[in-house]
């Protein structure tokens, strides 16, 4: 019996801040890749999470939020989005059903697109029936699907619509390949994703995490991650009175760190002051920011 054409393809997830992009690809791929937290601007880098199956393999895109730049840093977030949006298959576009601003303008891009109206166990039938007549309303053509990416709702049927826009191709990466990020990339993230939990106001934005060194033994992953701020009063915020505050920091993360790598981490953090790391091109670039 001959065997079905294998399917191959990239598909982009894109919506505004804090609409469960990270959480969407996280679910369907299986795996929590993009780091999750209820802050928005969580995802600054495009991260490519690859979901394989005997006869598919999936590029998802996960990219930072939708926004209206206010200084350089978030200049590259949105230069990176765009070009996360060029030459794909198919993009989700994510809609949050629980927040106001979810009946919005009519989304208008030639690329093949489905609408993805998340979190729609957080509204009742009649909200949602009045959000999708709205969506229905709008001059497109594109299919609209409520889904739930933390619950895992309608995910068989997403993935469903997902593969009758992809074409037949042969895989694009070895079908072991879960992304095309390191683990230092990773570790990172993880360590970031921390400082946003535990730190309120702008402290969490003006941190950046540069792994210096990832050294892996048998038995056990040496880290020494270093936390770059833009000012001295944000550094000694970071740290806490004696070092209390990263400290509990350090412990989280270095729980979250052996949980994703699966060994005991050794997990050492200093915190450096770079005066306007976010506004400066070249000191982006030297984080490993493009624009």
């Amino acid at each position: 019996m001959p065997q079905p054409p294998h399917k191959a393809g990239f598909v982009t997830i894109v919506g505004k801040p804090n609409v469960g992009k990270s959480t969407l690809m996280n679910t369907l791929i299986g795996t929590p890749l993009s780091i999750t937290t209820p802050k928005s601007q969580t995802t600054r880098h495009k991260i490519l999470g690859i979901y394989n199956q005997e006869d598919c393999q999936i590029v998802y895109v996960d990219t930072p939020g939708i926004l209206k730049p206010a200084y350089k840093l978030q200049q590259c977030m949105m230069h990176t989005l765009h070009e996360s949006m060029a030459h794909v298959d198919l993009l989700l576009w994510v809609i949050d059903v629980s927040q106001p601003s979810s009946e919005t303008q009519p989304i208008t891009t030639a690329i093949p697109t489905l609408i993805l109206l998340n979190k729609v166990d957080l509204v009742d039938s009649p909200q949602l029936q009045n959000i999708m007549q709205t969506w229905e309303k709008q001059p497109h053509e594109k299919a609209i699907i409520p889904i739930s990416a933390l619950q895992g709702f309608n995910m068989t049927s997403l993935l469903q619509h997902i593969l009758t826009h992809l074409p037949t191709h042969p895989p694009y990466y070895p079908k072991d390949m879960l992304t095309d990020k390191p683990q230092r990339f990773f570790a990172a993230e993880i360590v970031r994703k921390h400082l946003l939990q535990y730190y309120k106001q702008e402290i969490p934005y003006s941190a950046e995490v540069v792994i210096t060194d990832f050294e892996e033994a048998e038995a056990i992953i040496k880290i020494h991650a270093t936390i770059y701020v833009e000012k001295r009063s944000q550094k000694a915020i970071l740290i806490g009175h004696q070092g209390t505050s990263l400290k509990k920091v350090g412990i989280a993360a270095r729980k979250a760190l052996e949980t994703f790598l699966g060994k005991p981490v050794f997990l050492a953090q200093h915190v450096k002051v770079l005066p306007g790391w976010r506004k400066e091109q070249h000191l982006l670039r030297r984080l490993g920011y493009t624009a």
